[in-house]
């Protein structure tokens, strides 16, 4: 059996530095908003390259914190892609903001800036870029835009952490980055886990207040807030993954590269445009005959993904309102994208059992 991701051999190799950090924090019992979590917040932030970095329950609560700290409100309008996990949409509906679905570029799969700036309207008021797969957006472009007509710029990290445009880290290019530490990504806790990473100190500050109930001083609550804390234990193991994010990106850059040379004219491959480092959360190829390898690789025992079935704007619970718009780029892809293994352990032969499987099945 070959997983999408291997979180027990990569545990297996991490025991024993897991295990003694854990061990301190069950010793100390102090679980909420303890001492590893204001070091995690610090390492996080000096990795990143970043003032603050405020930790959370979650990378969707990140991007809610996010919206609601920049005053994203009820009547605002928020462009952001449709081929992305629906928590970037959720977040943008929790503010009562309305979701402005635009379509990718087809192989970069993040969005068009193009297509971004003939969606502007005078109820615009941010941008959500996704840095999907480990890709960074195009940064540049999109930053361009926001300058000229004043938008803000929330970049949505969950799958890119350790990404970068030359040597600036995705999550530094808009008022805040918005990163997942949900068990798969490449720096993942064994729960779920998020943060915030930003420049601005009222930013900052306004998060750390959301976070704990709306509370800067114990019992005193100056806004309605939220329960979106990040724990000891998960920070904990995030401290010792964190040590290994390097390797873990560029093994799973040799991963992604081994794939290429070897799928190169049986299926379209991952594209990297140039902008800035992949850092390969997922190998995502397209294939018409999707359905046909994924029996194959199914029956010897191979997993795969599709990362995303259904765009947003297809979605039930958007259909509605968007039902008359076609987003044909993110529609193709859609229909015909497959996401094969791939972890910084994945070995060349079994990169070579992968492929052979799917050439068997072309």
């Amino acid at each position: 059996m070959i997983p999408m991701v291997d979180l027990k051999q990569q545990y297996q190799i991490l025991k024993a530095e897991m295990e003694q950090q854990l061990q301190q924090v069950f010793d100390a019992t102090q679980f909420i908003l303890g001492p590893n979590v204001s070091a995690f917040e610090k390492e996080a932030a000096a990795y990143l390259k970043v003032k603050h970095a405020l930790s959370c329950a979650s990378g969707t609560d990140a991007l809610h914190l996010a919206l609601r700290a920049a005053g994203i409100k009820a009547g605002d309008e928020v462009i952001t892609s449709t081929f992305t996990f629906i928590a970037t949409a959720e977040a943008i509906c929790y503010v009562g903001a309305t979701p402005v679905f635009v379509d990718i570029d087809p192989r970069s799969f993040n969005l068009d800036p193009e297509l971004v700036a003939q969606a502007i309207t005078p109820r615009t008021r941010a941008i959500i870029p996704v840095h999907l797969f480990g890709q960074p957006a195009n940064m540049p472009a999109l930053v361009g835009l926001a300058k000229k007509h004043n938008l803000i710029i929330v970049e949505d990290c969950a799958q890119s952490f350790g990404a970068d445009i030359n040597t600036t880290m995705t999550g530094n290019f808009g008022v805040a980055g918005c990163h997942s530490f949900f068990p798969s990504k490449n720096l993942g806790c064994y729960g779920d886990g998020g943060m915030v990473t930003t420049q601005d100190d009222a930013m900052a500050e306004a998060m750390r207040v959301l976070r704990n109930h709306g509370s800067q001083q114990r019992y005193h609550h100056d806004v309605i807030g939220y329960n979106s804390r990040l724990d000891e234990i998960q920070a904990a193991i995030l401290r010792v993954k964190l040590r290994h994010i390097e390797t873990y990106n560029r093994e799973r850059r040799r991963v992604a590269q081994r794939y290429s040379a070897l799928l190169a004219g049986s299926v379209i491959t991952p594209h990297e445009d140039g902008i800035g480092t992949h850092v390969y959360h997922q190998y995502t190829i397209l294939t018409p005959k999707r359905e046909a390898v994924m029996q194959k690789l199914s029956a010897n025992k191979i997993a795969t993904a599709i990362y995303y079935p259904i765009p947003l704007h297809r979605q039930k619970v958007f259909f509605a309102d968007y039902a008359d718009i076609s987003l044909p780029v993110s529609e193709k892809v859609a229909s015909e994208c497959l996401s094969l293994p791939i972890y910084p352990e994945l070995t060349d032969a079994q990169i070579a059992t992968i492929v052979a499987t799917i050439k068997s099945a072309l």
